[in-house]
């Protein structure tokens, strides 16, 4: 799997799983849905990603975005 499949697909979980908490438990958990919302967003358009950069660390192969 790419590091840009790994970063979506990690972004999805954490947003569903935000999503999730703050219906069951609390409301303050959308911070963290906001939270992702603007790493991915600024990632868009200046094109570093601190779990791209982890992930190359790592040895993740890299895909088109995050190279």
């Amino acid at each position: 799997m790419s590091i840009d499949k790994i970063v979506m697909a990690f972004a999805g979980v954490v947003i569903l799983s935000s999503l999730t908490l703050s219906q069951f438990h609390h409301l303050n958990w959308l911070w963290l849905t906001a939270f992702v919302g603007v790493n991915v967003l600024q990632s868009a358009f200046t094109g570093f990603c601190p779990l791209a950069t982890v992930l190359k660390k790592v040895g993740a192969k890299p895909g088109a975005a995050f190279d």
